[in-house]
């Protein structure tokens, strides 16, 4: 893949794909259209492995892809090899137990083999320690998903700090979404602060084995802050909401590659905004890669 494509090439590239598709006569453009649908983007000559994605419905409205079968077919398109899927049900309902035995169950009949779930564990519930078992025992997960700032709870709570104790334990995987929506789109009656995450790093260097995710963090983190997280331990950070033109080169120059995962963010997030911040930035072939799936592979190795 050419290090220098920009966003302009690659929305030009994208026009005359659909332009080709229209040419394409008889059952030979039904096919084309079924395989690559007019708008979307073509896929990265490489495959993806998509950290942040979420199964069932966004709690304050319907959007697009939020039936399961739909995003399966929606990732597959886009080149993505694994997903990483958590649900939107555990935002607000209160059985977490059953809200991680649907998304278990969605992803081995309707996730086609691509989706791997990431249960969600609530430490001021009561019994979550029999809950996290289960996601690791019986549901087999390899991670789980936190959402502190909308179950009520802050990074320096005991219980959390237990919570992250057994994840390194058992070598899971721990996802922190840092926040879920913009503020300007919040429901008056759901406004949510953005999760603080600086007690994190004391917590980094007390769990040596701890590996932690923080999802929709690039958005609000940056800077002196995200260097000195990165340097306390195993952090890795997606780029969902990593934003601005050329924002994967900015984020290389403070982040090393190896912590850098790709995340879309989808169905909330149009699937093509995260491809669209790689095919914009100057990448070398080893970058992409680790970026697109080695560096998420390596993690559930």
């Amino acid at each position: 893949m050419s290090s220098s494509i920009t966003r302009r090439s690659f929305l030009q590239a994208s026009a005359a794909t659909a332009i080709g598709l229209a040419a394409i006569g008889g059952g030979r453009a039904q096919e084309a259209e079924r395989q690559a649908p007019v708008g979307e983007l073509p896929p990265l000559p490489v495959q993806l492995v998509d950290v942040n994605v979420n199964l069932s419905r966004w709690p304050l409205r319907r959007v697009r892809f939020d039936e399961t079968e739909e995003l399966v077919a929606k990732l597959r398109r886009q080149g993505v090899a694994q997903a990483w899927a958590g649900s939107f049900d555990a935002l607000l309902h209160k059985d977490l137990a059953e809200s991680n035995a649907i998304l278990v169950d969605e992803c081995l009949r309707r996730g086609a083999r691509m989706m791997v779930p990431f249960g969600t564990i609530n430490p001021k519930m009561p019994d979550w320690e029999e809950e996290f078992r289960r996601c690791a025992e019986q549901h087999r997960m390899p991670g789980i998903r936190l959402f502190p700032n909308y179950h009520g709870y802050k990074l320096d709570d005991p219980e959390f700090a237990r919570l992250l104790r057994m994840a390194s334990n058992r070598r899971m995987v721990v996802q922190i979404a840092v926040k879920m929506e913009d503020e300007r789109m919040m429901h008056p009656l759901l406004r949510v602060e953005a999760v603080d995450t600086a007690p994190l790093v004391d917590l980094m260097r007390d769990y040596s084995g701890l590996r932690v995710v923080l999802m929709n963090a690039l958005g609000v983190l940056r800077g002196e802050a995200l260097v000195k997280l990165l340097g306390a331990g195993e952090v890795y950070v997606e780029i969902s909401m990593l934003e601005g033109v050329g924002g994967i080169e900015r984020l290389l120059e403070q982040t090393p590659v190896s912590r850098v995962l790709f995340g879309s963010y989808a169905p909330l997030f149009y699937f093509e905004s995260a491809l669209l911040k790689l095919r914009e930035s100057t990448l070398d072939e080893d970058q992409l890669n680790s970026i697109c799936g080695a560096n998420a592979r390596r993690l559930l190795s």
